[in-house]
């Protein structure tokens, strides 16, 4: 815990070059911790692999726990989601501002166990935000929660993220991407697998879906050998978010909190990534690194 005021300072720094001081709409008061303080500091113990709020606070400086309590720091973590998210598409729009090649796919996140589904309250306070049973054909295995559905660029930095219930299926996620990017090619797997939305797509966003057919359709062929290399690069992201962020680890009680959680966590990759281009000049994705 030696380093944690110091990595704070760094993503602290890192924030303020690409966002202002600015309060929220629900504060009317000034408050200790500025906002972007309280991110860095939530951004910080994800980077550190740090999931208790109870053990950050017991080795987070005094200069920085005598400015909010724990609880506050929750509840206004919740409500800076939205702020948490525009930050890391600042970020993002650095790196991808002139890419034209993206990949598609997206994970399984459990909430719990199978065998709690039935009894289990966690995420069900609002009915649009329920979740349900789904089936990951890519690890074979069904599961009760959310699939997270991410767009990353060939050099590895999430473009765009989103969640929906375990049941949806992932071609549905394509109806969002076609608002969001234009003039691109766009590399998924056989679960993107359809010629009336690959012409949609390009119809209306000039967007080139690129999918590997299956063998026994018609006029098959192999996918091109460097799209199918550059197509392993966001499944690489996900398991470092499972691995070293713990995307799969759940304590969240309500869906707000669970959406928070998670995309604090890509933020974090993303900072770390955007350090290790512009103070070292190194591999953006090597992320289990010192950043100080």
């Amino acid at each position: 815990m030696n380093n944690l005021n110091a990595n704070y300072k760094r993503i602290l720094e890192v924030l303020r070059k690409i966002s202002n001081e600015t309060l929220l709409s629900y504060q009317r008061r000034v408050s200790k911790l500025k906002d972007l303080e309280l991110i860095s500091l939530a951004l910080t113990a994800e980077f550190m692999g740090i999931d208790s709020e109870n053990h950050l606070f017991r080795h987070i400086p005094e200069t920085i726990k005598c400015k909010i309590e724990r609880t506050v720091y929750n509840r206004r973590k919740r409500r800076l989601a939205n702020r948490i998210n525009d930050l890391r598409m600042k970020i993002a729009q650095s790196f991808n501002e002139f890419e034209d090649v993206f990949i598609i796919d997206s994970m399984p996140v459990e909430i719990c166990k199978l065998s709690r589904s039935g009894t289990s309250k966690i995420c069900k306070e609002v009915e649009y935000s329920y979740p349900n049973k789904g089936y990951c054909a890519s690890q074979q295995m069904h599961f009760y929660g959310y699939k997270l559905h991410a767009v990353c660029s060939v050099s590895g930095v999430f473009q765009s993220v989103d969640l929906s219930p375990a049941s949806v299926h992932d071609i549905h996620y394509l109806k969002d991407i076609k608002e969001q990017l234009s003039h691109c090619t766009l590399l998924g797997d056989k679960g993107y697998l359809s010629s009336e939305v690959q012409i949609d797509l390009f119809n209306y966003a000039n967007i080139e879906l690129e999918t590997p057919k299956r063998v026994n359709q018609k006029d098959y062929k192999p996918q091109f050998y460097l799209f199918k290399k550059q197509r392993k690069r966001i499944e690489t992201l996900f398991s470092q978010l499972c691995d070293q962020f713990m995307i799969r680890r759940n304590y969240a009680k309500t869906f707000e909190a669970f959406k928070t959680r998670l995309l604090a966590k890509i933020t974090a990759l993303t900072v770390v990534q955007f350090i290790n281009k512009a103070y070292f000049n190194r591999n953006i994705n090597n992320l289990k690194v010192s950043i100080i």
